[in-house]
Order: C-alpha cells, then sequence, then structure tokens
C-alpha cells in the first residue's frame, strides 16, 4: 500500500535530526552539566533566597505582563479590525516595532522615557510614583515585548469571525456586550490563550530590555536571567545550569498547561450545543 506522503520517512528523519540539534542535544547538554552537582548542592544553588526572589519576580511579572497584554491586546486587535481611521496603517505596523527593536535599544529607550527625569518618569515622579528601576519598570517593559504576540495572534481570528453570527444575535435581541460575551469571545479564546502563551515564554526569558530599566538590585529587582549571567561571569557554571533547568521545567509545566486548556477550549467550540 503505498503512503499518502511520498518520501515521509525522509522527511521525518531530516526533521528530528535537525530537532535534535537544534533543541534536544542543547537541553541535554544542560542536563548533564546540572549532573555535576550532587542534589545537596543542586537544592542550595536554586533555593538561595536570592535566586528564590529572581524567580519570583520574573514569573511574576511575565504573568502580569502577559494578563495586560491579552486585555490591550485584544482592544488593539480590535480596533484595527473593526474600525478605519485616519493613520490606520502607521498603528499596524508600529505594532510589530517591538519585534524589529533590538532588546537593548528598547531598554535603553524605556529607562530614558520613564526615568525619574524622563519626559513620562518625570510626571509620576511628581506624584511620588518611580516607575524606573523597581519591578514596576519590568512589567512595562515585558508588556512591551509582549504585546504583538498577543495582537497578531488575535486580529486574524477576529477578521475571520463570521459577522452574520453578530447579526443574528442582535435580531435576536442580544446586546452589544452579550455578543461578544457569547458569540465573539469564545470563538477567539484559543487565540487569546495562544497569544498569553508566546507573550508569558517570551517574557520569561526577555534579558536585553529588562536589564537597563530593572535597577538590578538584588532580592528586588533582579531577574533570573541576570542572575543566570552572573553566575556565568563568575565560571559557576553547574550553578547557572542548575537555574537554568529549573527555569526550563517551569517554563515547559506552564506552557504544556496552557497548551491542554487550549486543546480543551477547541474541543468544548466543537462540541455540539
Amino acid at each position: 500500500m503505498r503512503k499518502v506522503l511520498p518520501g515521509f520517512g525522509i522527511t521525518l528523519g531530516f526533521t528530528l535530526t535537525y530537532l535534535s540539534l537544534i533543541v534536544l542535544i542543547p537541553l541535554s547538554a544542560l542536563l548533564f552539566k546540572t549532573m555535576s552537582f550532587t542534589w545537596e548542592q543542586f537544592e542550595a544553588a536554586v533555593t538561595s533566597a536570592r535566586v528564590v526572589a529572581s524567580y519570583r519576580l520574573t514569573f511574576g511579572a511575565s504573568l502580569l505582563a502577559a494578563l495586560v497584554n491579552v486585555v490591550f491586546g485584544l482592544l488593539v486587535a480590535w480596533v484595527l479590525v473593526r474600525y478605519e481611521f485616519f493613520g490606520k496603517k502607521l498603528i499596524d505596523a508600529l505594532v510589530d516595532l517591538p519585534f524589529a527593536l533590538p532588546t537593548a535599544v528598547a531598554g535603553i529607550s524605556l529607562t530614558a522615557l520613564l526615568a525619574s527625569n524622563g519626559w513620562v518618569g518625570q510626571i509620576f515622579e511628581s506624584w511620588g510614583i518611580q516607575l524606573a528601576f523597581n519591578p514596576t519598570g519590568v512589567v512595562i517593559a515585558l508588556i512591551f515585548i509582549g504585546l504583538p504576540f498577543v495582537v497578531r495572534t488575535v486580529q486574524p481570528v477576529l477578521e475571520d469571525t463570521e459577522k452574520e453570527l453578530e447579526e443574528a444575535a442582535a435580531c435576536l435581541g442580544a446586546t452589544r456586550w452579550q455578543t461578544f460575551a457569547r458569540v465573539i469571545l469564545p470563538a477567539i479564546t484559543p487565540a487569546l490563550l495562544t497569544g498569553f502563551a508566546l507573550a508569558f515564554a517570551r517574557a520569561i526569558g526577555e534579558y536585553g530590555s529588562v536589564i537597563f530599566i530593572a535597577g538590578n538590585m538584588p532580592m528586588v529587582s533582579e531577574i533570573t536571567p541576570l542572575l543566570i549571567v552572573s553566575k556565568l561571569e563568575q565560571y559557576d557554571v553547574p550553578g547557572a545550569t542548575s537555574i537554568a533547568v529549573v527555569m526550563l521545567a517551569i517554563s515547559f509545566s506552564l506552557l504544556l498547561l496552557i497548551n491542554a486548556l487550549q486543546a480543551w477550549q477547541r474541543a468544548r467550540s466543537g462540541s455540539p450545543a
């Protein structure tokens, strides 16, 4: 019996080889390097007060930034899809700016803007609010770099949403909020979850745009990627890889959970009413 896809064996072999070279082998090296530690050394390296504080900031700020991006990313995508206005193409292009902008440039720009002597920072400083060199600055930087993931994931789904369903809901007496909550939101929820996962994953590993605005104070505004780099600069490679393994395990678990939620949402949407 002939196979549906000719050359499937060769293609599969090439794919697995490429995946191994790019992903599996580096991750395996990470694990093997960590094994040079005893369990007591590993536990001490990944559970010290400074490291735990960096976990709390990194994952907490990434989660908060991703949640903010889900809300405002949906609003931006909605405006770009549903309305026509002057400068729409310019705003649409600006959404992709964090993709093209080097992360260090983004960090320097945000710091210059939000510092106490910056255009925006000095306004909040007069109210007693400091935006830069603290965890608030970390969240702002992560919001900046994560917003395009939500917008570009939700935007095509909104464009493909059938407006006839909205018109039918309106004819049946549904308000605009009811139409959005019961017709539009269920259709775009998988895309929102995907955008959230992408923004969250990007935020966890972000380095360049954060270190300039964070202040990098241990136990206060020090992110985990910076702590890993610091240990590498001190030639503590096993310590750095130990922290990286914990980051990898937590990130992978969270992404699996989000993917499971996406699968559940798709199954629920596809099930008969």
